[in-house]
Parts: structure tokens; sequence; C-alpha cells
């Protein structure tokens, strides 16, 4: 994948960039996900992530507030939740 030159980022590093993640209702869910971004964002904790179930209550969104640094840290997350088990959309 190319770089993106700075000036040309729909993004103004450093900033808290929001991530929407929705999976299958599973007991683990959350605490699987808030492990898989502080990986990418050490400072990430659970008061920065709110939870909504689906109307039913057989999926779970979640969205996680990560302070972004660069859009390769983005891009690592993104890829690293997309292909996560546990995971059927990332937003």
């Amino acid at each position: 994948m190319q770089a993106i030159p700075p000036s040309e980022s729909l993004i103004e590093y450093p900033s808290d960039f929001p991530i929407k993640v929705m999976g299958p209702t599973h007991i683990d869910f959350a605490a699987t996900i808030v492990q898989v971004v502080q990986k990418h964002d050490t400072g990430f904790h659970e008061g920065k992530m709110e939870v909504r179930p689906s109307a039913k209550g057989n999926y779970t969104g979640l969205t996680v507030v990560v302070r972004a640094t660069s859009r390769e840290q983005l891009d690592a997350l993104y890829t690293e939740l997309s292909g996560h088990p546990m995971v059927k959309i990332v937003m």
C-alpha cells in the first residue's frame, strides 16, 4: 500500500478515532476486543468503549475510541480486528 502524505490525509494525527466492531454475542467478546486494541494503543482501556447489544441480543456492537498516531497503526488495527474469528464487521 502506498503511503499517503500527511498533507493529503483526512485524519490529523494524533487524534481520538472511533472504530465500530460487531460480532456474535459472547461472554468474552468485549474483553477480547480490548486485548486486541491494547496491542495497537497501549493507553486504551475499557472506559473508552461503548457496548450495545442488538435488538434480539444475538450480536454485540462495540465502539472503541483509540488514540490514532499514524495511518499504519490504524491499518494494522483494522487488519487484526477484521481477521479475528469473533468479529463479523469492523467500521
